[in-house]
């Protein structure tokens, strides 16, 4: 079984909304033994949404829409489910019937341009809709299952979970296979580098498959499994991402999805440790990383945002000479940071950077994007430099 899934709207393809139906349907479809093979955007136009569900019908077996279930004029997705489908729309009482409860429990008089919310294409199992007015349907057309969803996150989410699936599964849709995905994220290396390494591994995988997600901050390898079983796939997709992982020994810092800063939470809470951290160009966006774990308030013990040369001097207790000599940016300046937030914090270990975000304030000899970082660690402490191209959020 494969599907297709088309989201409904013109402010889709203006980018003036993100389109995060897509991908949660791919990612549950997947996970139940559908597949999906083709993702699709339409404005609001009947015709281009019905040549969509004409090209989506001559390759899958399921296509799922998303939006254009409103009562407003541009909402037209009922409209061409039922002109593809060559069936009449038809008022179901009941649906209106729940439609006006939802304005009446509010002390609101429904307008009446909410009726047309009511009506389906004929024969069209009801979706009800928990979270909202507008319900969806399942129709058959053309030899294909069309269910058409709302297009609000959290109204499509629920129904998807708790009206379509139920249905889906009833009909030996869904449940005929499982797939499964680990991952381990690695950093401090290229994609290139990666590629290299795996090269043969991936030429020879194709069940479980490999792939490669490259993001400015660490690199994600996937291992990705079918079977019929979610046992037997997860088994499958563990023994190819264990393989993997052991071709990183030196850059893994998270499985399955592990942030660096759940990492190390779990690694300062492991060893009983503590934490603190000294931030001037990035200003507290470390330790508000650190900080979103729940848990945190264990092992972070406070941070301090040193954007001027005083707050370095004045509170961290950086030696005015050696912002004189070497300049705030500096790998002298950034271990003093380091060592004096972990005698201030009394922690264990800190964390320090200084650096030149920008857009301006670069020179030749210190441009923009040159970082210095402090490690300290038990009375120890090494400096990195480093030279980020992009934001400093990179």
């Amino acid at each position: 079984m494969n599907a297709e899934v088309i989201t409904a709207g013109t402010e889709l393809l203006l980018g003036d909304v993100i389109d995060t139906n897509a991908p949660y349907l791919s990612g549950k479809l997947s996970q139940c033994g559908i597949d999906v093979y083709y993702r699709t955007t339409v404005g609001d136009n009947k015709e281009r949404l019905v040549r969509a569900l004409e090209t989506a019908a001559g390759r899958s077996n399921l296509i799922i829409i998303t939006g254009g279930l409103g009562p407003t004029v541009d909402d037209i997705t009922r409209y061409a489910v039922s002109e593809f489908a060559k069936k009449n729309l038809v008022r179901n009482e009941k649906s209106l019937l729940k439609i006006r409860g939802f304005f009446d429990v509010r002390g609101i008089k429904m307008p009446e341009s909410n009726i047309i919310q009511s009506m389906f294409p004929e024969g069209s199992l009801i979706l009800e809709n928990r979270n909202g007015t507008a319900p969806g349907f399942i129709t058959e057309g053309k030899g294909v299952i069309i269910a058409a969803l709302p297009g609000v996150p959290w109204e499509m989410e629920e129904m998807f979970q708790n009206a379509l699936m139920p249905v889906l599964e009833k009909k030996g849709i869904a449940g005929r296979g499982a797939l499964v995905s680990r991952t381990v994220e690695i950093a401090g290396v290229s994609e290139s580098l990666v590629n290299d390494r795996i090269k043969d591994l991936f030429e020879k995988s194709i069940n479980p498959s490999i792939a490669v997600l490259a993001a400015p901050e660490k690199i994600t390898i996937r291992a990705t499994a079918k079977a019929e079983t979610v046992k037997k796939a997860a088994d499958m997709a563990d023994e190819l991402i264990t393989r993997l992982a052991a071709m990183f020994p030196d850059n893994i810092y998270g499985i399955n999805g592990e942030k660096p800063q759940q990492a190390l939470g779990r690694i300062f809470t492991n060893k009983n440790m503590t934490i603190s951290t000294a931030e001037s160009c990035t200003a507290g966006m470390i330790a508000a990383a650190l900080t979103e774990i729940p848990g945190s308030t264990a092992y972070y013990m406070g941070g301090i945002n040193s954007y001027s040369n005083e707050s370095k001097t004045d509170i961290l207790g950086v030696k005015s000479e050696v912002i004189e000599k070497y300049g705030a940016v500096s790998g002298q300046c950034a271990e003093e940071m380091a060592e004096s937030c972990a005698r201030l914090f009394k922690t264990d270990a800190a964390v320090s950077v200084t650096g030149i975000a920008g857009p301006g304030g670069g020179s030749r000899e210190k441009p923009v994007g040159l970082v210095f970082m402090g490690f300290y660690v038990n009375g120890k402490t090494d400096v990195m430099k480093f030279n980020f191209p992009g934001s400093r959020d990179i």
